[in-house]
């Protein structure tokens, strides 16, 4: 069967054929493109919401600090094609009017397109509308999620609990955001109607100051944990996940302080999810790297990664991780709120250097970065968020590099499935898929799919499902039997497509495992081995302990041939015996026919 594989060359590849970068690499083209709408933009979120292929952007809006000021609108531009945006906030999604934190996108009820959840500040509720399909959206929020007034910064969509929908966290501070509270998880019906849970499922800390929210699996394990990323000094810590979506073990993250965001991403290549945090480290409003041991233990490594200058003591608000030259590991473009432009640290390998000139120089208050192919070109363009100071204007930086982007997908972590004697199924498959940049919501792609096939038959597809950050689910239906292969495949926005490596389980009773010809079970293969075949032939001799052993010739039949087929082996150098039979161990029969062993064979 053929496969494609991610393969050794790509970095070569990139580096013979990218050109040299500009001086200046992302041009703030934002009067031309992207409407002004001049409110205060807290956070915002990248998604084709119509389903007509390209990039739209959501902002969270609504004034004050620490004090309720002005609610304003949740806004959504809807691209052209060509990263042009018209303003259709109104007619999208009526009069929706909050002190909006963060919006964020999500499939909630199942019928394949994005639904919105919006974090509102100042013990306001929160908002679920839901997608007719084209991008008109219906605020359901008190029939979906209940009366649900707190104070928000942030929230996430990850299926906590296995089931295949999508539950919602919320961080949750007093009176504003500033203040504390329990983090609030929501659990999904599976039609996108919530129920509060927290109380039972997550553990009863109070958190001081929280400020972000991030699913991702830290440690390996194939569900999703999350990371709180909170001002308060040293507060700011880690919740497992026991499987079934219950967080009540938690540990404190390395020395931090007046952190604003933290973004997941396998910076030193190794297969884990590392946490970036912007402006983390302990009492000096720089940032902060902590190291992933791939078990869900850090370590503060800042030092290390963004040696001296590199890392500017600035009042930095976000971050995401993303490959901007091309070289396949995960450079990081940070959000600052003073001290001047969106800064880029480039990724050599083994440390961050501070890039100049890459970025406009525009000096704004951005409190939040996103990253999003805008015009459909192949390469990865910059949206900001500004708030808090200055013109409230929102930022959209296009890529004018000519680099191409030929980096496929990977695939650091596929669940392999056991062996099971379950022919009903669903057989459920999770897979970490991964590109060229971060977010809550992963890579954006064209194609995720599951794909299968049963004893070497013909191949089945279903489509991978977003669960949450970089982690994607598919089912396998129920089979009566057989040797099931599967494997993932995806294909990113640029065309860029790869399939991971082929796993196999058995579904029922396995195929016994044999040696051919040694049809005494002895564990050899000599002359005794012909001479059984011939004596229950024609002698009356004992049955055949495994007929599939003594089936030299591999026809689906015991007779006369196969001895002389052993003998000729033996003693006149014919061909080996067909699989599985040169050398010593043992396999399956690779041809279905009606022989079966009846005891255990020997393998040596």
């Amino acid at each position: 069967m053929p496969l494609r594989r991610e393969s050794a060359i790509v970095p070569l590849l990139l580096l013979l054929l990218a050109s040299p970068l500009p001086a200046q690499l992302f041009s703030d083209q934002s009067v031309a493109r992207l409407p002004d709408s001049n409110e205060y933009s807290s956070q915002c979120s990248v998604a084709d919401v119509d389903g007509d292929g390209d990039l739209d952007i959501a902002f969270a809006n609504g004034r004050g600090f620490s004090s309720a000021q002005l609610q304003e609108r949740v806004r959504l531009m809807i691209n052209d094609g060509s990263g042009f945006f018209a303003d259709e906030s109104i007619a999208r999604l009526g009069s929706l009017l909050g002190y909006g934190r963060d919006v964020e996108f999500g499939d909630v009820d199942g019928d394949g397109d994005l639904d919105l959840a919006v974090a509102n500040d100042f013990n306001t509720q929160q908002r679920l509308l839901i997608n007719d399909g084209a991008g008109n959206f219906a605020d359901e929020s008190v029939a979906r999620l209940g009366v649900f007034s707190i104070s928000s910064s942030h929230c996430s969509f990850g299926d906590v609990d296995d089931d295949g929908d999508l539950d919602l966290w919320f961080t949750r501070g007093g009176s504003s955001r500033f203040g504390s509270g329990q983090p609030q998880l929501l659990i999904n019906d599976g039609s996108g109607f919530f129920t509060n849970e927290s109380a039972a499922r997550v553990h009863p800390a109070l958190l001081s100051e929280p400020m972000d929210c991030t699913f991702g699996d830290l440690d390996g394990d194939f569900d999703l944990d999350i990371v709180a990323g909170n001002r308060s000094a040293n507060t700011s810590r880690v919740y497992f996940n026991d499987g079934a979506g219950n967080f009540q073990t938690t540990t404190i993250l390395p020395p931090n302080s007046a952190t604003y965001s933290f973004d997941l991403g396998d910076l030193d290549a190794d297969g884990d999810l590392d946490i970036f945090g912007a402006n983390s480290q302990a009492s000096s409003s720089r940032e902060a790297i902590f190291i992933n041991d791939g078990s869900g233990g850090f370590t503060d490594q800042t030092a290390v990664w963004i040696p001296g200058t590199n890392n500017q003591p600035n009042d930095d608000n976000d971050s995401k991780f993303f490959d901007y030259d091309g070289d396949g590991d995960l450079d990081v473009i940070i959000a600052a709120l003073g001290g001047g432009p969106e800064r880029i640290l480039r990724n050599n390998g083994a440390s961050y250097q501070l890039m100049s000139g890459l970025i406009s120089s525009v000096g704004d208050s951005s409190l939040d970065v996103e990253l999003g192919d805008f015009d459909g070109d192949g390469d990865l363009d910059v949206v900001t968020a500004q708030g808090e100071s200055g013109g409230f204007r929102n930022r959209l930086y296009i890529n004018t590099g000519t680099a191409p982007d030929l980096t496929p997908p990977s695939f650091p972590q596929t669940l392999q499935l056991p062996d099971t004697l379950d022919t009903s199924g669903p057989y459920v498959v999770r897979a970490v898929i991964r590109d060229q940049m971060t977010s809550d919501t992963g890579a954006f792609y064209d194609q995720t799919a599951l794909r299968w096939w049963v004893d070497g038959g013909p191949v089945s597809t279903a489509p991978l499902i977003w669960v949450g950050n970089d982690m994607y689910r598919g089912e396998i239906p129920g089979i009566a039997g057989g040797n099931v292969n599967y494997s993932i495949r995806a294909t990113d926005r640029a065309g860029n497509a790869a399939e991971s490596t082929v796993f196999t389980f058995v579904v029922g009773t396995p195929d016994p495992v044999f040696r051919r010809g040694d049809c005494n079970q002895d564990g050899g293969f000599d002359i005794a081995d012909a001479v059984t075949v011939l004596d229950t032939l024609f002698a009356g001799g004992d049955p055949f302990e495994c007929a599939d052993a003594c089936d030299g010739n591999d026809d689906g039949s015991v007779d006369i041939a196969d001895p002389i087929l052993l003998l000729g082996v033996l003693f006149q150098g014919s061909s080996p015996v067909p699989a599985p039979g040169s050398g010593p161990g043992c396999g399956s029969d690779p041809t279905a026919d009606a022989l079966d062993c009846a005891v255990e064979p020997i393998c040596p």
